[in-house]
């Protein structure tokens, strides 16, 4: 079984060099890929790169430049330039175990009828860690922890990006990554994560959460400050309302209300931590819904 890593990268200089090397570094050596996608980079990631080559002098990595701007369209070069059986996507800041490729392997042997995958991440802030971060806020900076066993995902739950993987076999049913969604530059623009997962659940293929590949993801300031959320809540709403209307039907009524329903949620949370005296971990709910909601009807 060969499974190929698909890191998309755009302006990384800081993190690209280390997320490769954390790989090159694992206890298992033979019959896994590197497929490096640089995305238009601007800044110094691909001399980065570059540097990594000298340094490990690779045997399975293969670079590639694409120039449609998106991360939709690199992670569906990554796949289209893959040779392996899975494919699995790391983000440019993420950093993987030693071991990483030998649990997953382990794992991947162990559940053959799995689909997909996804693993833990977890936070690594390298600012301080921030005051409005709870259970409700931990998807903000992309972590996840569903426990320490092997189990489905919960049907409104899907891995993230940072630490995800489909099989060749999948692919092939349900598609690649749909390029009218994702991020594209620096805008913050999601939802095609959760539109291939969707497609894959409704062909009835597991999407398993393997706990023991999990992986470091950097956190820099900018990322905990609210002039980020409210980027994010605008991206997350923007996206959404571009998918459920791309799906058509009664997609995105069914997103609207499904948005009063969260606004219930969120109102009950900030109350919650309102009499905790904790008015940060509330108010940063309340700020982020409004934008989602606020992009999802514009």
């Amino acid at each position: 079984m060969i499974i190929s890593f698909i890191i998309c990268t755009y302006n990384r200089e800081k993190y690209i060099y280390e997320c490769l090397s954390r790989l090159a570094k694992n206890t298992e050596q033979d019959n896994w890929e590197i497929v490096l996608v640089n995305n238009n980079s601007t800044d110094n990631t691909a001399a980065e790169c570059e540097r990594f080559v000298r340094d490990y002098k690779p045997k399975n990595y293969r670079y590639f430049v694409e120039t449609q701007q998106g991360l939709s369209y690199a992670r569906n070069r990554g796949i289209a330039e893959a040779d392996g059986e899975w494919f699995v996507f790391l983000d440019d800041d993420a950093m993987v175990e030693k071991d990483y490729i030998a649990n997953l392997r382990s794992r991947l042997t162990q559940h053959p009828e799995a689909g997909a995958f996804g693993g833990p991440i977890e936070p690594f802030f390298e600012g301080e860690k921030p005051k409005w971060l709870s259970p409700w806020t931990m998807c903000f900076v992309s972590a996840i922890d569903l426990g320490p066993h092997v189990r489905l995902f919960p049907q409104k739950s899907y891995p993230i990006g940072a630490n995800m993987g489909i099989s060749r076999t999948t692919i092939e049913k349900v598609g690649m990554f749909n390029t009218a969604l994702g991020r594209t530059g620096n805008n913050l623009l999601g939802g095609e994560e959760k539109d291939i997962f969707n497609r894959i659940r409704q062909t009835g293929i597991p999407i398993l959460y393997f706990p023991v590949i999990k992986v470091q993801h950097c956190i820099p300031p900018k990322r905990t400050t609210m002039e980020y959320i409210v980027k994010l809540g605008d991206g997350v709403g923007q996206s959404e309302r571009l998918r459920t209307k791309k799906i058509g039907g009664l997609s995105y009524a069914k997103r609207l209300f499904m948005e009063a329903v969260n606004w219930g949620g969120t109102i009950v949370l900030w109350a919650f931590y309102a009499l905790q005296g904790k008015f940060s971990k509330g108010n940063i709910l309340v700020l982020f819904r409004y934008h989602v909601t606020k992009a999802l009807q514009s």
